[in-house]
């Protein structure tokens, strides 16, 4: 922004960082009935103000710069508290109005022409602007990572390892095999069979709807990376039409020893265990 002195800006950038805290201050007097965290987000506030003032002094670029790392910042933690995205709108854009009118004062105080004016309430519109873009963005995106990793952990706990005797273990899967839960099944299956020393992992299929081709690969790729740690795989569960369905499409596991029934797998694995007394 190119005006004929930039000393002309300093007055209301000054007016803005003197009256910083009580607008702040007001914000959350407004919010706090109704959202009682927001009165724990006052020093966000008070640096958005202060990005705000400092901002009306410097190019755009530049200020676009020092909005998008506060924008960050401000919307990690409103994820990380679990507020929703319109409250944080709402907290950028409150003080557009209040700044606005503190403009309006000193370019009436100071006389500048309705150009100059103009140029200031434009330049500080798009600071503003910006600020509700870059924590729009950067709020999805940590969302978005969050879901992931909310999702990420409820597919690991629905793939627990038990530990049945010192070296078995079994593992009952439920539901759809996809790519994802492949590799969190692998990930769980090599780090407990190595943590638990097993020599034995029972995969029970009871609960998984249809083994087709993508899973049978899935689950090859789990066999072999357990046998290369010394763990032998013995699969139960195997409904007559689950076999059915293999035959047709021409999967075969001879290389694994499979049961119709977790009763069945685990006598067969007990079968190796020496007996006790």
């Amino acid at each position: 922004m190119q005006l004929t002195n930039i000393e002309q800006l300093h007055p209301i950038r000054d007016v803005i960082i003197q009256r910083k805290e009580e607008l702040a201050e007001s914000k959350k007097q407004n919010l706090a009935v109704l959202h009682d965290v927001y009165t724990e987000l006052t020093t966000f506030r008070l640096d958005l103000l202060t990005i705000y003032a400092d901002s009306i002094l410097v190019e755009k670029d530049i200020a676009a710069d020092m909005i998008r790392d506060w924008g960050e910042n401000f919307s990690n933690l409103l994820v990380n508290r679990g507020l929703p995205l319109n409250l944080a709108l709402e907290e950028i854009s409150y003080y557009r109005d209040l700044i606005g009118e503190i403009i309006k004062d000193e370019a009436n105080d100071k006389g500048f022409s309705v150009n100059v004016f103009y140029k200031i309430i434009s330049h500080f519109n798009t600071i503003v602007d910006d600020a509700v873009q870059w924590v729009s963005k950067s709020y999805l995106q940590d969302y978005t990572k969050q879901i992931k990793h909310a999702q990420y952990a409820i597919d690991e706990l629905s793939i627990p390892i038990v530990r049945m005797t010192e070296e078995t273990g079994i593992l009952p899967l439920v539901g759809d095999l996809d790519t994802q839960r492949a590799q969190i099944l692998m990930e769980n299956a090599l780090a407990k069979g190595s943590e638990y020393k097993l020599r034995w992992l029972i995969i029970d299929l009871s609960a998984v709807p249809i083994i087709d081709t993508m899973v049978a690969d899935q689950l090859f790729k789990v066999f072999a990376g357990l046998q290369l740690i010394g763990v032998s795989v013995v699969l139960s569960g195997i409904r007559s039409e689950i076999a059915q369905t293999m035959v047709n499409l021409g999967i075969t596991i001879d290389h694994i020893k499979t049961f119709a029934s977790l009763h069945q797998a685990v006598s067969y694995t007990n079968s190796f265990t020496p007996s006790v007394g």
